[in-house]
């Protein structure tokens, strides 16, 4: 079980642990968010939902030309100065969970991403805000489909500089001095964002597990060292 860090925004502080799945990936500290069935989530009653997703593609790219970047994966800077992953809150009872999420990429990122069934990876109770259940999705894109985006979610999307501050890459290499993955995860995060980046970055094979926990590791000693707290 890799420590991933805590909970930040909306007034929670949750600690979470890496595991096989994105809602595994919520554990707190007195247990782990408790994982449904998309079926099972649609007939709830009195929950809102929140579907985000994670677009991500390979890249034959390379930095300084010698450090393959190998994939692309894309978050973005959110309005409160956290990072997070595109998408929004969701009416079933107006449209399904699929069209509602590429409704809002069509809003954030400026390009209206067809997402299907297939995409979802998870749903599950949020473990810090009460009758809210999030869906997570995955999809793999080309690497021009994904330049595209980025350059529509500047150009067109609705959203830009308004709740989104920018479309962020995650850099899934290794600098000197803890640069790459580990300085970016040290940075802050909103709700449970950081655990389901990690989840699906092992669940995609984008990186090994000795990779995951050396960058985890790294950046939770950054934010140790910022807070100063040498423990």
């Amino acid at each position: 079980m890799i420590f991933v860090g805590k909970e930040e925004g909306n007034g929670c502080e949750t600690e979470y642990f890496l595991q096989s799945s994105p809602c595994n990936a919520q554990g707190q500290r007195d247990g782990m968010a408790e994982q449904i069935t998309r079926e099972d989530a649609l007939t709830r009653e009195g929950y809102r939902h929140a579907c985000h997703i994670m677009l991500y593609g390979d890249s034959s790219a390379k930095l300084f030309g010698k450090i393959p970047i190998k994939h692309i994966v894309l978050m973005q800077m959110r309005f409160d100065g956290l990072l997070g992953f595109p998408g929004g809150l969701v009416n079933p009872s107006e449209e399904t969970l699929e069209a509602g999420l590429s409704r809002e990429l069509h809003e954030e990122v400026g390009v209206a991403v067809p997402v299907g069934v297939d995409n979802h990876v998870s749903s599950c109770l949020s473990p810090s805000c009460p009758r809210l259940i999030t869906h997570f999705y995955i999809k793999k894109m080309t690497e021009s489909e994904l330049k595209e985006m980025e350059k529509a979610a500047v150009a067109t999307a609705t959203d830009h500089g308004l709740e989104v501050l920018g479309m962020v890459r995650v850099p899934l290499y290794f600098l000197k001095n803890g640069g790459g993955l580990p300085y970016f995860l040290s940075h802050s995060f909103i709700s449970n964002s950081r655990a389901q980046l990690l989840s699906a970055l092992q669940r995609c094979g984008l990186l090994s597990q000795g990779e995951l926990e050396k960058a985890v590791r790294q950046a939770e000693q950054m934010r140790r060292t910022r807070s100063g707290d040498p423990h």
